[in-house]
């Protein structure tokens, strides 16, 4: 297992670096995403609050609020999946765990697509997050209840050939980035 975590922590680091490459002013849209969530309409969505360099949806889940149900991850606890609490672009936010804003009240929804950030990602559908486990724990939960759509959302540049995979790691069913949609 350390040997893992080793090759985890070392592909972290350069995904990290990749993605802060990727990251500058305007250098990305979520066009390709808002494509995708258009044949989602009023399905129940999980997007998220973008921090540090990650790639920003805001745009595409303005547009679905529109039409649904949005809501953005909210952190129970450590070993606890998320919860997602509704959000809409008007709504107060504060502080939540990791710096990330949440909604300061709402409802809780279930999401049945959920827009994952990504540390880095393979073209078969893997993933690499902050370590945590917390899309993979959320996401096996989701799953085992009803199908649901993982969209892993990342910079092109994050993308990696040789991620170190668990058992555990939750496969994303569609990956998109600022440079095109690609499927698993």
């Amino acid at each position: 297992m350390t040997d893992l975590l080793a090759l985890k922590t070392a592909a972290r680091a350069a995904a990290f670096a990749r993605r802060k490459g990727a990251h500058a002013p305007h250098a990305a849209t979520a066009g390709y995403l808002s494509t995708v969530l258009a044949g989602y309409r009023g399905v129940p969505l999980a997007g998220y609050c973008n921090m540090r360099t990650e790639i920003d949806p805001t745009p595409a889940m303005e547009e679905a609020a529109a039409h649904g149900p949005v809501g953005v991850p909210v952190i129970i606890g450590a070993g606890q999946p998320l919860k997602f609490r509704a959000w809409t672009p008007d709504c107060t936010m504060i502080p939540g765990e990791f710096g990330a804003p949440i909604p300061q009240s709402g409802a809780w929804i279930t999401p049945e697509v959920v827009i994952v950030p990504l540390v880095a990602f393979d073209r078969g559908g893997g993933r690499l997050g902050y370590g945590g486990g917390f899309y993979d724990r959320t996401l096996e939960q989701l799953r085992a209840a009803k199908p649901t759509f993982a969209i892993g959302f990342a910079y092109a540049a994050q993308e990696a050939s040789d991620l170190p995979l668990e058992p555990t790691d939750q496969p994303l069913d569609l990956i998109i980035t600022e440079a095109g949609i690609i499927e698993p």
